[in-house]
């Protein structure tokens, strides 16, 4: 059942209000939002490192590990450790994107000694038995195969291998039918030495528990990872200036079309001038190019583009899927509102209605639990204050005409770098 707008609200304001910054004896911080509604827990956690810590010859390693994490650590085979999960209706799980490994665990209030316990036992001594390794690295090669058909897969990964280069955001974090096979026990263990570490651990828990009891057992989960992570420096990079546009062939009937360019990185003071005016340009069913690529012309099947932000770098990146008779159309209008918004910017009614959009999907973010500890991970990586959820609305209210124009320019300005995959390219 969906919440109601006042008791979204009234979730934005609890949890305003009492968000606490708790440490433990052992030096494990958590930002900790307490909440007694009903006797759940969820965590979220990061560690710094994720894909970009891969071998430069060995991309997927972090995927493969963030796999394995749940298939049995120390004495617990993987069939045992599932059991533990199942029989307590706890849920554990792992992740890795560009810039970090982390995950979740959800847990009954009742049941989270046990649900604390299993996750301390796959971060500290993951077993990578030879079965569950092949089966894991199995699975991974049968999603890239079938990516080599998929042209959505292919155009997102060649949009990030121009737009990065030789920068490590240009490689695939599920690796390449070349580079997984390659993948040993050593490149396993290897990673979590190197990345899973208390020095870049960032954690969020929202529910029912206390922070003395949260202590207790952020020290038991946390407390024995090493001090020190062993991370590969990362350089900045800007993402490669447009225009340009590449073709790959496929024989599909849809022609799947990939745009973009350098971004706003989210410590910049122009990041939220960005992220509204890039509402308006592609952010969903209001938007312009939705409203005159698709609805007006009828061109496109889908269309849509966001704002991609990274810890070294940002992009915005666009997607639209269309028959292929259509696809030289569909890219033209595509390009006429870009540069038709980056010369005019958005009108005062549009960056209105933007701007209530994205207050409101602030309030949706924090309709539960989940979402709730999401977010207040995401503000610790984002390196946002801990009271950000309540300067939130000032900061969008903030946004001008004219900022938005300067945003709008600066996005948008130079063109796009296109990515085409179907029949036959654009003219």
């Amino acid at each position: 059942m969906l919440a109601s707008p006042n008791s979204l609200a009234a979730t934005s304001t609890l949890a305003a209000a009492k968000i606490k910054r708790v440490v433990s004896s052992g030096g494990i911080e958590a930002w900790l939002l307490q909440d007694a509604t009903v006797p759940l827990i969820a965590v979220e956690y990061a560690f710094g490192g994720g894909a970009t810590q891969d071998p430069s010859d060995k991309s997927g390693v972090s995927r493969m590990v963030a796999r394995l994490l749940d298939q049995g650590a120390g004495n617990l085979d993987s069939t045992t450790f599932h059991q533990r999960l199942d029989r307590r209706a706890i849920e554990l799980s792992f992740e890795s994107d560009r810039d970090h490994f982390g995950g979740s665990l959800r847990t009954l209030k009742d049941n989270k000694d046990e649900a604390f316990d299993l996750l301390r036992m796959a971060l500290t001594s993951p077993r990578f038995d030879p079965a569950d390794v092949e089966r894991i690295r199995a699975g991974q090669l049968a999603n890239l195969r079938h990516e080599l058909t998929d042209p959505s897969s292919l155009a997102i990964r060649k949009f990030y291998e121009i737009t990065f280069q030789d920068h490590p955001y240009a490689r695939q974090a599920g690796g390449t039918l070349d580079s997984v096979p390659k993948i040993n026990l050593a490149d396993l263990k290897g990673y979590v030495r190197g990345v899973i570490a208390k020095d870049t651990l960032k954690i969020a828990v929202v529910g029912d528990i206390d922070p003395e009891d949260l202590c207790k057992l952020l020290d038991c989960t946390f407390s024995s990872l090493s001090d020190k992570s062993n991370l590969t420096p990362i350089p900045d990079v800007v993402a490669t200036k447009p225009p340009q546009r590449v073709f790959i062939p496929l024989d599909v009937t849809q022609t799947f079309v990939t745009f973009g360019g350098p971004g706003v990185r989210r410590i910049e003071p122009d990041f939220m001038s960005a992220f509204v005016v890039n509402h308006i340009l592609g952010g969903g069913l209001t938007s312009r190019l939705f409203r005159e690529v698709r609805e007006k012309r009828g061109l496109a099947y889908f269309i849509g583009e966001r704002l991609v932000w990274m810890d070294h770098s940002s992009v915005f990146v666009g997607y639209s899927g269309t028959h292929a008779d259509r696809a030289g159309g569909t890219v033209e209008e595509i390009e006429r509102q870009v540069r038709h918004i980056a010369e005019t910017g958005p009108t005062p009614q549009e960056l209105d209605d933007a701007k209530s959009y994205v207050k409101g999907s602030q309030i949706l973010a924090l309709g539960t639990t989940s979402k709730l500890a999401r977010t207040l991970l995401q503000h610790q990586l984002d390196k946002l204050p801990i009271d950000y959820l309540e300067k939130h609305d000032e900061v969008v209210d903030a946004v001008t005409l004219e900022d938005a124009k300067r945003a709008a320019a600066r996005l948008w300005g130079d063109g796009l770098l296109t990515v085409l995959v179907g029949r036959s390219p654009v003219p």
